[in-house]
């Protein structure tokens, strides 16, 4: 018998169902790279419409780590263990009757029964009916109505056994298209993250350019005097978590341009005092009795010759004494410490001390640590662990080389002012 005469929509009359149309095939009405197009279109309008002192004020990485969080696309999926079926009795129409079995009369129904298997989905139900780019002849038919699948046969002269072979092989043509589907949906979400980031940076770079042509005009431009102050957070969709929008603090509504280091002179910085570093390691009788003060003098040496601002040791600056600051035009663009591995909860509160150093302005910092144990691979290790637990961790960014890590942190009590944080480590046994 065809599939599409045995899997129908039903009604209600007088307490009987009575069949009236062919279900739909299931992963056959629109492409899905349709869909997945109109999604990233989506999401560069929402990004482009936020406010723009939102978008310059707010924590780059926890906004983008949000963003990701709210658009990834989970996987579909089907629940087999909760599955369950019944069986109806129904008003079914001659024509769904094999003739060479029945003498049945065109345009009468006929009382019989109908088994109903339902089948629970997990994920969007829109994607259910999407065309994944691999496909066969072949669609799954059923109904699909609320969080259930339905998929039904009538029985005519099969037994149980016949009907349930039927199921099976239903059930495996579904999770064939629910595997393409999914294998489109990975593909997705590999590429999401680079795509919000570009969204994002594009804007962010696009508003401070016009904010910069507007301070260099003659005649100042008009502020708009109804900014918002508030930001709200988006109702969470049903089965994700709650993903809260990162807000600013009311003072941060309008922005106002700070002079940081550019990020091509950081890593200079930080290139300086690698060759440092791996100077340490490759002379350890010159430098093996060195203390805290003399190992960062080398690195003041080099610094102090290649930037125009001053490379000053022992500078106070806000809570306390820092190692390594480097100020040009009295703003601080960098700050370093310089300490020895004595330890995980050393380390810790190593960072704790730089963060505790910094002001608002500071955004470029480095933690380099001087480790004289012998299990150097070890001591990695354990710092590369403890730096993702920190209160203020909120993303390793790349690996330069093996002892050279970079970081995402945010500024004490400030989720939205990050800060960039580069961990240094060499062997100096």
């Amino acid at each position: 018998m065809n599939l599409d005469k045995r899997i129908l929509l039903l009604r209600h009359k007088k307490g009987v169902h009575v069949m009236f149309s062919i279900y739909n095939s299931l992963f056959s009405k629109e492409e899905l790279s349709h869909y997945l197009r109109i999604a990233k279109e989506t999401i560069k309008r929402n990004i482009n419409n936020e406010d723009e002192n939102y978008i310059l004020n707010i924590g780059e990485e926890g906004f983008l780590s949000y963003l990701l969080n709210e658009y990834q696309i989970d996987y579909i999926s089907i629940k087999e263990h909760e599955a369950h079926s019944e069986i109806i009795v129904e008003e079914v129409s001659a024509e769904y009757f094999p003739n060479h079995l029945y003498g049945v009369n065109p345009g009468r129904t006929y009382k019989q029964n109908v088994v109903y298997f339902y089948l629970p989905i997990e994920g969007r139900s829109e994607l259910f009916f999407c065309r994944p780019s691999t496909f066969t002849s072949v669609f799954p038919r059923a109904a699909l109505r609320g969080e259930n699948i339905i998929f039904k046969e009538i029985q005519f002269n099969q037994t149980a056994e016949e009907i349930n072979e039927e199921y099976i092989s239903f059930v495996h043509l579904l999770k064939t298209y629910i595997n393409f589907t999914n294998k489109d949906l990975e593909e997705f979400n590999k590429t999401l993250e680079g795509f919000i980031r570009d969204v994002f940076l594009t804007r962010k770079r696009d508003i401070l350019k016009r904010k910069e042509m507007e301070a260099a005009l003659i005649v100042p431009v008009r502020i708009k005097e109804s900014v918002s102050q508030t930001f709200s957070i988006p109702t969470p969709k049903m089965k994700k978590k709650i993903n809260v929008k990162p807000s600013l603090k009311l003072n941060d509504q309008n922005f106002e341009p700070t002079p940081t280091l550019a990020n091509d002179t950081y890593a200079s910085i930080l290139r300086i005092i690698n060759d440092m570093g791996k100077e340490f390691e490759r002379k350890p009788s010159v430098y093996a009795n060195k203390g805290e003060e003399d190992l960062r003098d080398h690195f003041l040496m080099l610094l102090e010759p290649h930037f125009e601002g001053s490379a000053t040791g022992e500078t106070f600056n806000k809570k306390g004494k820092t190692d390594i600051l480097l100020r040009h035009n009295g703003n601080n663009a960098f700050v370093g410490e310089c300490k020895f591995w004595k330890g995980e909860k050393s380390f810790l509160k190593t960072i704790d001390q730089l963060l505790g150093y910094l002001t608002w302005r500071d955004s470029k910092t480095a933690v380099i640590m001087f480790v004289r144990n012998k299990d150097f691979s070890s001591v990695l290790k354990i710092a590369q662990s403890a730096i993702s637990k920190h209160t203020n961790f909120v993303r390793f960014n790349n690996r330069e080389d093996d002892t050279w890590l970079n970081y995402t942190f945010h500024l004490n009590g400030d989720k939205n002012k990050e800060l960039q944080l580069a961990l240094m480590m060499y062997h100096t046994e």
